[in-house]
């Protein structure tokens, strides 16, 4: 493997890794699968375009603006579609149910505001690529990872160092205990919804810069979900490694095989580590209510 396509890879994965962080967030908390966590990727980057990007502000203006779209987007979410059912103590189906019609429902407003169309963001820098060790690396490619691995440095330290942090290990491991132990459950998961959308639409952002901003880019969220089903669903460390190895499997396939394959070869890599260790590389076997 060249380091080209390492340098690619790695710059991959620290974006899936935010998808799959997101999705990891969710499911250890509440147990079960955000479903609607594309749609809200892609309202996120959408949002971010319209409002900032399309303006010219620049680069660090359309993150901020598609993070805080995406930790709205998510704790309007909790509200509407998850809160209630978990008052209720409603049936599992439900979450499942709830979160795929939430999906819908978003991406049927990004369809109607954006119809079918390609955009592209503006190209933020003057010099797009530079050279590292005889490779060339776009300087976008650069920056997702710089940011990426910064903002998982710091949720990591919230999640260890932190009141915060351990309230949300707390309501992790056991949410009725937690509460009897004074820890404000619903605000916790609020606190989640947040942290997950903020890193939905980051992603979202630099999904829509690497590649092109369309409104089916929310079925690239498949890529976190593989990442956090090799890494282990419900750890946190397992969706990285998983991330991060997909991300260099993926850019060595497509140097390889071709984009076509690639995708092939992703899913097929899943599909032997649910053979193999279907915990995945980090977690232990937790029953999804979805």
């Amino acid at each position: 493997m060249s380091f080209q396509t390492l340098i690619n890879g790695i710059s991959t994965g620290t974006v899936y890794a935010l998808i799959a962080i997101g999705f990891a967030l969710v499911f250890n908390i509440l147990k079960f699968s955000n479903f609607s966590y594309g749609a809200t990727m892609t309202a996120s980057a959408f949002i971010a375009y319209f409002l900032v990007a399309s303006k010219g502000w620049g680069l660090f203006p359309t993150l901020v603006c598609s993070a805080t779209a995406g930790a709205l987007i998510s704790i309007i979410g909790e509200y509407v579609g998850f809160r209630r059912i978990l008052k209720n103590h409603s049936p599992s189906t439900y979450f499942f149910v709830s979160s795929i019609t939430l999906g819908t429902l978003y991406e049927g407003i990004v369809t109607l505001k954006a119809g079918t169309n390609f955009y592209v963001y503006p190209n933020f820098f003057k010099e797009s690529s530079v050279d590292i060790l005889g490779a060339v690396v776009s300087k976008e490619n650069i920056i997702m990872l710089v940011i990426s691995v910064a903002a998982l440095v710091v949720l990591a330290l919230i999640i260890q160092k932190t009141s915060i942090g351990r309230a949300i290990r707390a309501v992790s491991f056991d949410r009725d205990t937690a509460q009897l132990m004074g820890i404000n459950a619903t605000l916790i998961i609020q606190v989640v919804f947040v942290i997950s959308g903020i890193f939905g639409g980051l992603a979202g952002c630099f999904l829509g810069i690497k590649y092109t901003l369309t409104s089916t880019l929310g079925s690239l969220v498949v890529k976190g979900f593989i990442a956090s089903v090799i890494g282990g669903l419900g750890s946190l460390t397992g969706a990285v490694i998983g991330a991060m190895l997909l991300g260099i499997l993926e850019a060595f396939f497509l140097s390889t095989i071709g984009s076509g394959w690639a995708t092939i070869a992703s899913f097929a890599v899943m599909l032997v580590f649910l053979l193999v260790r279907p915990q995945g590389i980090a977690g232990s076997n937790v029953q999804e209510k979805a």
